[in-house]
C-alpha cells in the first residue's frame, strides 16, 4: 500500500514539474503565456511576472511531492515511470488543449 502512494504522489509530482516548466522558461523569456490567472482562465495570456511565480509555485509542489514524499531514487524503475508518466500525461493534455491556440495542432 505505502508503494502505491508513493508512486501516486511521483505521478502527481511529474504533474506539477511538467506544467512549471513552460510558465517558468515562458516568464523568463519575458513572454506572455496562458495560465488559469488569465481571462478567460486557461486560454487568455497572463504576464511574464505572473507565469515566473506560477511556474516557481508548480516547481515547489514538485519538489515536496517527489522528494519530500517516501524514499525518491532515481534508480528505481518504479519511482521514475510514475514520475515519467505524470509528466507525459500532462504534456500530452497540453498540446492538445494549447495546440489550438499556438498553432501546435496544423
Amino acid at each position: 500500500m505505502v508503494n502505491w502512494l508513493q508512486d501516486l504522489s511521483y505521478f502527481f509530482g511529474g504533474v506539477f514539474l511538467a506544467n512549471a516548466i513552460p510558465h517558468f522558461v515562458s516568464g523568463t523569456m519575458g513572454r506572455p503565456f496562458q495560465s488559469p490567472f488569465a481571462k478567460p482562465p486557461g486560454e487568455g495570456l497572463s504576464s511574464s511576472m505572473v507565469n515566473v511565480i506560477w511556474g516557481f509555485v508548480n516547481f515547489i509542489a514538485a519538489y515536496f511531492l517527489i522528494i519530500r514524499v517516501g524514499e525518491f531514487d532515481v534508480r528505481d524503475a518504479q519511482s521514475i515511470i510514475a514520475l515519467g508518466l505524470g509528466a507525459l500525461a500532462l504534456s500530452v493534455m497540453c498540446a492538445k488543449r494549447f495546440g489550438r491556440f499556438n498553432g501546435g495542432n496544423l
